[in-house]
């Protein structure tokens, strides 16, 4: 696996494969990686030529009072799991290469920024689709790979390539879970052995959701106090959401349908976890 730093090396190795009509996949991810970022790598390899990953723990996406400077980075043991999943390159800017000195220019999907995390976190959507964009264009992907875990992100993003015309197709992979039910994500690191535990009450009230859904109940209020219900009785979570949204839109619902998503984000301690999943 070739590592780069500069925006030009890794656009030179991408546009020569592309010459050579070599199909590029590309899985950007801030780092910290678990088996469900290694999940995206091995959708790329099944479907595309040329794997790029990416590092990068992009400043612009974490508010003033976020976790930026102790998110978890585990460079060398990140290039271990890539190389073990057969990356092919990686590109590890640092921030002063990715924004220019007093950059001043955005990319802002409204309208769907500021609904589920871009409400509870101001701006953090702005710095996704940001950095998404230029990476985009770095990197002239023809397919890249997102988890279904982040699924606003995943609909903001789709928005963005759709309304810019992004030659690219994004690809939602599913969510990988611990066995006992939670969801992967780096933030789980976050976490001390009893708040392990407390954590697995947002998959246990989504699951919830879907089974009441199952038996029967449709109407969107019902679910959601259900599944509050179900959170309020673990002490160690603060809900900040559950809701059920159109998947693209992000829009509440009023009656649930197949493909309507539940969503959830909470505090547990002072690390905020988010989940979801599809009702059938």
């Amino acid at each position: 696996m070739k590592i780069h730093t500069t925006i030009n090396s890794l656009r030179a190795e991408s546009r020569a494969a592309r010459v050579a009509g070599k199909r590029i996949g590309f899985v950007p991810t801030m780092g910290a990686l678990h088996d469900g970022h290694l999940s995206l790598i091995r959708a790329a390899k099944s479907r595309c030529d040329l794997v790029v990953a990416s590092i990068f723990v992009n400043p612009t996406q974490f508010g003033p009072n976020e976790d930026l400077a102790k998110y978890p980075r585990t460079f060398e043991r990140d290039c271990q799991l890539l190389e073990k999943e057969n990356a092919d390159l990686l590109f590890a800017p640092t921030a002063e290469e990715m924004y220019p000195q007093d950059a001043v220019t955005w990319v802002t999907v409204e309208g769907l920024s500021e609904k589920l995390d871009g409400r509870s976190r101001p701006g953090h959507f702005r710095g996704v689709t940001t950095v998404v964009a230029k990476l985009f264009h770095i990197v002239e992907p023809d397919i890249a790979f997102f988890g279904q875990k982040d699924a606003a992100q995943v609909a903001i993003i789709r928005r963005m390539v759709r309304d810019m015309k992004f030659p690219v197709e994004i690809v939602a992979c599913p969510i990988v879970r611990e066995p006992d039910g939670l969801a992967m994500s780096s933030r789980n690191a976050y976490l001390d052995s009893s708040q392990r535990k407390a954590a697995l009450v947002l998959s246990r009230a989504l699951w919830e959701v879907e089974r009441k859904y199952k038996s029967g109940e449709r109407d969107t209020n019902t679910l959601i106090e259900r599944g509050k219900q179900l959170i309020a009785k673990e002490p160690a979570a603060r809900l900040d959401y559950l809701e059920l949204v159109n998947a693209d839109t992000l829009d509440p619902v009023a009656q649930a349908t197949p493909g309507t998503m539940v969503a959830v984000a909470a505090y547990v301690g002072n690390t905020r976890l988010i989940d979801n999943l599809l009702l059938p």
